[in-house]
């Protein structure tokens, strides 16, 4: 059976979920419309675009700059902070939608899906039809539009999407390659980054059909497996599986960039309890626990360095993974002005494979207890409402800037 896979991914999704829930509220104004940006914190120094209107990118605003020179180009661009609850709750009703039609889907990302049809198309059913009611079922139960990718190869459904935007739907099956595909610049085909495309300009490879025509042997020699790789892609045959099965995360982390430049352990240990915490309740949530805390610092000169530490036992316990982290901000802090701290967990496995001694456990239920109780008030009334005492005393004597 010929395989059937579909990519589906959301047009400019930040700004088009934004967009599509302001107005569910009462906004008359269509952020789609106008020059509107979805961006950092102005009055801090995360202010870059994070995404753009297709009006506010006829200004030349571009992904990635920095809000202020977003508003040289363009003053009265209208800049809306990033909600990722939003974000996960359209992505949710969206994914809902796909299993509608099969149940073998991959969340590539939180805005695109791979989908297998091939065992859930009736005998004789148009794949391009089913393709064009998810489409049209989208915007008119969700409010925002897609593309879609189809094709027989994994692969060649996620470039098929990439082609002309938005709310298009194409083909790229492994007999249209050559006139749809290999005259695109190599910079196109998926996983060809950067770093590889001045080798493989000085190789004379320009295109993808320049890639899928050279002697695989050739450039396996230059590029070794990811060589393989890429020659593979250029010619229809990645042979990927959609991976429809939940896998757990091999880390969680969380980092801030700091409102201003901190410059003495007293000051980032409060910003990293918070942290610790943060990472510490995600993990709970994903039934999953640690063996190792690592804590990342970078300085005003944008130099990065961090130190890990292997914790005596698994845990998910927000008092164990603060403490270990504490002991490395202790170990890691030069003394220099800090700009950014971040924490991340390592080493996960599920809760049902700890191993605890008699005395760990009871210190650990204690433990336990407390968090569990702090998750349940913190999912009630809001992460940020809750705080330890101490914490808030920490931030009482905080030196301001």
């Amino acid at each position: 059976m010929e395989k059937r896979i579909l990519h589906i991914d959301v047009n400019n999704a930040f700004l088009s979920w934004t967009a599509v829930d302001r107005l569910k509220h009462g906004d008359k104004l269509d952020l789609r419309t106008i020059p509107a940006i979805i961006g950092g914190d102005e009055s801090q120094r995360k202010g870059i675009v994070v995404a753009k209107s297709n009006i506010a990118k006829q200004f030349g605003i571009k992904t990635g700059e920095p809000i202020y020179q977003a508003r040289k180009k363009c003053p009265s661009i209208i800049n809306v902070p990033a909600n990722h609850s939003l974000y996960k709750k359209y992505s949710d009703n969206l994914y809902k939608l796909f299993c509608e039609y099969t149940d073998k889907i991959e969340r590539f990302s939180i805005d695109e899906c791979f989908l297998d049809l091939t065992e859930f198309i009736k005998p004789g059913e148009d794949v391009l039809k089913i393709a064009i009611e998810i489409k049209e079922r989208v915007k008119k139960e969700l409010g925002f539009t897609v593309n879609i990718g189809i094709s027989d190869d994994k692969i060649l459904a996620k470039m098929a999407s990439d082609f002309e935007k938005p709310d298009k739907i194409h083909t790229l099956f492994k007999n249209e390659i050559e006139y749809k595909m290999w005259n695109l610049p190599i910079s196109e085909l998926f996983m060809v980054g950067k770093k590889s495309l001045n080798k493989l300009d000085k190789l004379g490879i320009k295109t993808i059909g320049d890639l899928a025509k050279k002697d695989e042997r050739f450039i396996i020699k230059h590029f070794g497996k990811y060589g393989f790789m890429i020659w593979s892609y250029a010619n229809g045959n990645s042979n990927e599986e959609v991976n429809y099965k939940e896998s757990r995360p091999k880390g969680i982390g969380n980092s801030v960039t700091l409102p201003y430049d901190m410059a003495s352990i007293e000051q980032l240990t409060p910003v990293l309890v918070r942290l610790s915490e943060q990472v510490s309740y995600r993990l709970r949530k994903e039934n999953m626990i640690a063996s190792v805390v690592n804590v990342q610092l970078k300085n005003n000169k944008f130099e990065v360095y961090s130190h890990q530490k292997k914790l005596p036992h698994r845990t998910d316990s927000s008092k164990e993974i603060t403490k270990a982290a504490k002991e490395l901000l202790e170990e890691l802090y030069k003394g220099d002005k800090i700009r950014l701290i971040g924490i991340r967990v390592d080493g996960l496995s599920g809760k049902d494979e700890i191993q605890l001694s008699l005395f760990d456990e009871k210190e650990e239920s204690k433990d336990k207890k407390i968090d569990k109780t702090v998750d349940y008030l913190k999912e009630k009334f809001g992460y940020g409402m809750i705080k330890k005492a101490s914490e808030i005393k920490r931030e009482d004597k905080q030196i301001k800037p």
